[in-house]
């Protein structure tokens, strides 16, 4: 799921004004599907950030506190080195304290505070009532100096539920635990599944998530694609040959560029299958910009791909059911509906819900839902079962912010593309390459004198 999507056309049009970013991880990949926190917040503070004016917030023109004593860095064998790459990025990057995407004592602005227990108030958006800590909340401030705020959430800052044990009820990480998982991997089953919701991710309230068997069926056709240009995502086999995810997976800085492998079934004996993406099919009426400024055209946010390889031979595909047309808003409202995606933090493991339901079906083909989604699960399946067998009904997307709760969380109905899948599925229509053939706006590969799907 794409997180802060409607600063992308604006990150887009400020790295261009701004070249020396271009060496950042932000460059280049704008909408990466597991954007980090480090490349959120270097856009927040470097980008998005208005120059502060007097007591526009108000955790404005607090002094930042006086810098740590030497004592107390010899206490805990932290040097004021910022060697790191990441060094100075907002973010802790030491593997004590923050994410180990530095060695030890090379990212000390980053980190002091948190190491020496010392987060103060000194960001300029401190006291907002948002929380702007980098991987819990917006990443606006620096790493320990939104603490009034971030105080509800600090305990889940670098947890991820990454482990393979993850989801077990056991609590398996050293110290606290069995040791089986690598420290703060076990979230869940160690510090509880409880989320604020205040936290900066899709939760709601109560993690509900397990972890899937992709060794059986349907978690086996439920793999990650993995795009040259624009990230990863999940996506489902529909066919032996196709797979269905979202458009704004193969986008990248405002274009088209559906070059891509997907891999599926990682727990299968004998290893995981993997074919490349050779055509694809989406909406006449995408328009990426749009969608990552606007919420009118979500129901555009789907892309049937054509792989070089029948994997569904193999592994068989799920089924393709316009649940809301067939059973109507109040029948689809009632159905059990499982998902599943290959989450940020939850590593290499695929992850998804059992129960979960749809709260509201919109006229533009959207769904919004009661399922815990992440970024990574954008692609994801939404599906019922039926006799046995799964049939995908949406794919998750985005999310819209709700001034009067929590977010709304947005999936793309089958109904805005079901009625195209046979025709892309015979070769009839769809692109003949992963990319667009010019410049310019790329062409969706649709037959103009196509009906609108779902109408």
């Amino acid at each position: 799921m794409m997180m802060f999507r409607m600063f992308a056309v604006a990150a887009l049009a400020a790295l261009m004004a701004f070249p020396a970013l271009a060496d950042t991880p932000l460059a280049g990949a704008p909408e990466q599907e597991r954007l980090s926190s480090r490349q959120i917040g270097a856009f927040l503070r470097n980008i998005q950030q208005p120059v502060p004016q007097p007591q526009t917030k108000p955790g404005m023109g607090v002094r930042a506190p006086a810098g740590p004593t030497d004592a107390q860095l010899r206490a805990i064998n932290l040097t004021r080195d910022d060697t790191c790459r990441w060094a100075n990025d907002g973010e802790c990057d030491d593997p004590r304290w923050g994410t180990g995407a530095c060695t030890e004592n090379s990212d000390f602005s980053d980190c002091w505070r948190v190491a020496l227990g010392m987060e103060d108030d000194s960001c300029q958006w401190a006291n907002d009532g948002e929380c702007d800590d980098p991987g819990i909340g917006t990443g606006a401030c620096v790493q320990g100096t939104d603490a009034t705020d971030c105080a509800g959430v600090a305990h889940l800052r670098n947890q991820t539920d990454s482990c393979e044990h993850a989801f077990n009820g056991v609590c398996d990480e050293p110290g606290s635990g069995t040791g089986l998982c690598p420290p703060r991997t076990d979230r869940s089953d160690c510090i509880g599944r409880e989320r604020p919701l205040t936290i900066n991710d899709h939760f709601f309230g109560h993690d509900d998530r397990v972890l899937m068997d992709t060794a059986q069926f349907p978690w086996s056709v439920i793999g990650e694609i993995d795009m040259e240009v624009s990230g990863k995502c999940t996506a489902s086999l529909i066919g032996p040959d196709i797979i269905v995810t979202a458009a704004h997976c193969i986008h990248s800085q405002g274009r088209l560029d559906a070059r891509g492998v997907f891999r599926t079934a990682f727990a299968r004996e004998g290893g995981p299958l993997e074919a490349r993406v050779t055509g694809y099919l989406i909406s006449p009426n995408w328009d990426h910009q749009r969608f990552s400024s606007t919420n009118d055209i979500d129901g555009t946010d789907w892309a049937l791909l054509r792989l070089n390889r029948r994997l569904g031979d193999e592994l068989g595909w799920l089924g393709v059911e316009a649940l809301v047309r067939e059973r109507g808003v109040q029948g689809a409202m009632r159905a059990r509906i499982y998902q599943a995606g290959y989450s940020w933090d939850t590593g290499d493991n695929l992850s998804g819900n059992l129960d979960c339901r749809i709260l509201e079906a919109a006229d533009d083909d959207t769904i919004s839902h009661d399922c815990d989604t992440t970024r990574g699960d954008s692609g994801s399946p939404f599906m019922v079962r039926e006799n046995g067998e799964y049939f995908v009904i949406a794919t998750d997307s985005n999310f819209r912010r709700n001034p009067d709760g929590p977010m709304i969380y947005i999936a793309t109905r089958t109904e805005g593309w079901v009625d195209y899948l046979p025709e892309f599925a015979a070769g009839r229509i769809g692109t003949a390459g992963p990319r667009p053939a010019g410049p310019g706006k790329p062409s969706t590969g649709q037959d103009p004198n196509l009906p609108a799907p779902g109408k």
